[in-house]
């Protein structure tokens, strides 16, 4: 580059005042050295970037910038440039005028005299702290798709586990576990929407309740609360059960009884916030497959679900009556309660 810079300097008496223009005005930071690493120019991009003026800047050594760990980095660099070996382009951190790190990419360039000897260099410094930033948080998005595909995994197998063991034909196996695998689909799908920050529990109730019908039989209330992904999840797969059983069984198998699922928030006697979730079921009394009672259904109402909360739960039975209560610590399921 500085050898071509020359060249059109002696073919053209205006190309150094149109390089200077240039420098000047790029969004990059173009500084010259010598070889003593000494700062020979400094263009306003390098203001911007490392915090110096132009008049603070010149005439200091080249490693004002750079930390103390990173020394040697500079003594390399000086020695391929006076060897005429090429540097590559690299990336690494350097300190602005404040003390704070910056994360740069860099290109280094011999600058030679009207001789031809190399005389000093030139670097190009990028500001890659956004892109940095960037990588990191694509990495750690990569670490929790990584662990919330291994909890599915694990609910997954826990549904074929506990689902074989109470299932004697094949044909039934199949339609339960493909019922379950969907329904922790649905929950899925309302935290992909919201990017994975939560779900509203209005929302996932609807959701899990749709595919029975027999909408006008349920009626919710409660306040306005996002779920944690986590508690979306485990609350998903118990309203899946209730569900189920209710269109086989109870209030959504005909046209007659009803379920009113509230939610709230509360104080236990030693202060700590709680949320509760009831689910309570009239319907006409009828022939019980016990499902719920024995089956997995009873395992995820009463142990699953509540554990992954850290909560309790309650399941009251009696012909053509059925009630589920669920209480967890406010702060390990709704979105804004980790304080």
């Amino acid at each position: 580059m500085a050898e071509i810079i020359s060249l059109n300097a002696r073919m053209d008496p205006d190309a150094d005042a149109r390089l200077a223009a240039i420098v000047d005005s790029s969004f990059d930071a173009i500084i010259s050295k010598d070889l003593n690493s000494i700062i020979t120019s400094w263009n306003r991009a390098a203001e911007t970037l490392f915090g110096y003026t132009e008049e603070e800047a010149v005439g200091q050594s080249i490693l004002m910038l750079i930390p103390e760990e990173r020394h040697n980095e500079e003594v390399e660099i000086i020695e391929r440039i006076r060897a005429g070996e090429p540097v590559p382009t690299f990336e690494t951190t350097r300190r602005r005028k404040d003390g704070s790190p910056v994360s740069v990419s860099l290109t280094v360039s011999p600058i030679r005299n009207s001789l031809g000897e190399i005389v000093g260099a030139s670097k190009i410094a990028r500001d890659i702290t956004a892109a940095k930033e960037s990588e990191r948080r694509i990495r750690m998005l990569m670490r929790e798709v990584n662990h919330r595909v291994k909890n599915q995994f694990a609910v997954i197998l826990s549904m074929v586990r506990e689902t074989g063991k109470r299932t004697a034909e094949p044909r039934e196996f199949e339609e339960r576990i493909r019922a379950r695998i969907m329904a922790l689909s649905r929950s899925h799908d309302l935290l992909v929407s919201s990017e994975w920050s939560g779900a509203s529990l209005f929302d996932l109730v609807q959701e899990h309740l749709s595919p029975f019908g027999h909408e006008t039989q349920v009626s919710l209330s409660g306040p306005l609360l996002t779920l944690q992904p986590n508690a979306v999840q485990n609350i998903g797969m118990a309203l899946h059960e209730l569900g189920t059983n209710s269109a086989k069984y109870g209030a959504l198998s005909n046209e007659v009884g009803g379920i009113q699922i509230t939610w709230r928030v509360f104080s236990t006697a030693g202060g700590e916030r709680e949320l509760e979730i009831v689910w309570e079921e009239r319907s006409l009394p009828g022939p019980d497959s016990g499902e719920t009672r024995k089956g997995f259904g009873s395992v995820v109402l009463l142990r699953v679900a509540p554990s992954g909360l850290s909560g309790t739960a309650t399941l009251d039975r009696s012909p053509g009556y059925l009630r589920w209560a669920l209480s967890a610590p406010l702060k390990g399921v709704v979105v804004g309660m980790d304080d």
